[in-house]
């Protein structure tokens, strides 16, 4: 069940992180140009200066305390509100439809950048549309994220030290000395036991 979670919680934050790589410097300074403020205090208190260059580095150091989530938070407050009042009724738990009903308006006044880091936030978050909002940024034409990038494996290199001959030897001789330690202990076990019967 853990493991689980562990796993949920890892992708979750890895599409919130491909949601900022995916969005523009130009997205993200109109987020942050709209910010009151009390929202841009709130995101200095987590970036080094408020500019995208700032975001980004303050979402890079943030991937495992929350900065990112926070950051995440901040920046699409706004959108995060206009979607709930468009969604009504329905905010706490949208179908699909009503998600795709309402998303085209929240593209158009807060931009698809911050759009997609508002929906990857709320899947970290646990929105009990989680799914659906996961299949909205994995195949949706508009918000589909990009590809997470390929990480190079490098090859498996053979990093053994010693021939295998050599490794069996060592094996060997473990298991000699081993064994010599285990006599010892029973010899002095059976040394103790003979003193104290005397």
């Amino acid at each position: 069940m853990a493991v689980n979670q562990m796993k949920n919680r890892m992708q979750a934050l890895g599409l919130l992180d491909r949601a900022f790589k995916a969005a523009t410097d130009e997205e993200l300074t109109t987020a942050i140009d709209a910010l009151g403020d009390d929202h841009r205090e709130g995101l200095e208190s987590f970036v080094e200066e408020v500019s995208p260059d700032g975001v980004r580095n303050g979402v890079k150091a943030g991937r495992i305390d929350g900065g990112m989530e926070a950051i995440a938070a901040i920046i699409t407050d706004a959108a995060l509100a206009d979607c709930i009042e468009q969604l009504g009724d329905h905010a706490d738990n949208p179908s699909s439809d009503q998600l795709r009903e309402v998303l085209p308006g929240i593209i158009e006044r807060h931009n698809v950048g911050i759009t997609r880091i508002m929906l990857a936030g709320t899947v970290a978050g646990e929105a009990p549309a989680s799914a659906i909002i996961r299949d909205l940024l994995k195949n949706d034409d508009t918000l589909q994220l990009p590809k997470a990038e390929e990480v190079e494996i490098a090859p498996l290199i053979d990093t053994s030290k010693r021939s295998a001959d050599e490794q069996n030897e060592m094996r060997e001789k473990r298991k000699a000395a081993k064994k010599a330690k285990q006599e010892e202990a029973r010899a002095r076990k059976a040394q103790s036991a003979a003193a104290r019967g005397r």
